[in-house]
């Protein structure tokens, strides 16, 4: 009975001692995996963190950017209403500027035509006498 005792006690033993290895075993094949896992992570965080850096800076371009071009869209627009408010203008008075230039002309062909020796005098009476 006592060798029985003494077998299942050697038994239980070699089992304890065989379990308690195969959890050490798993123990370390645990830590390896996840101190592999955590270098991935930390590079992987490292890498988020560049894109992330990245996308900041192109950000910050992109702001600068849009600020330039909305500053360059209001100048044009600027620019366009003055084109529009000088070009209200000339169709305003168009009828008044093409009489004037139409007087000039006619003024300079009287002009001319005096300095060349005609004689617009005896025009001038019957136009007062016809009014």
């Amino acid at each position: 009975m006592i060798d029985l005792l003494i077998k299942d006690l050697d038994k239980e033993m070699t089992e304890a001692e065989t379990e308690e290895k195969n959890s050490q075993a798993d123990y370390e094949k645990t830590m390896v995996e996840s101190s592999a896992k955590r270098a991935a992570d930390a590079k992987l965080l490292a890498q988020k963190g560049s894109a992330k850096a990245d996308a900041e800076a192109a950000l910050e371009g992109h702001k600068e950017r849009k600020a330039d071009a909305g500053k360059e869209l209001m100048a044009t627009e600027k620019y366009i209403s003055s084109l529009h408010a000088e070009c209200d203008w000339l169709i305003q008075y168009y009828d008044v500027r093409k009489e004037a230039r139409a007087g000039e002309v006619d003024s300079l062909q009287k002009a001319k035509a005096i300095l060349s020796g005609a004689d617009y005098s005896l025009l001038q009476k019957s136009l007062r006498g016809g009014r």
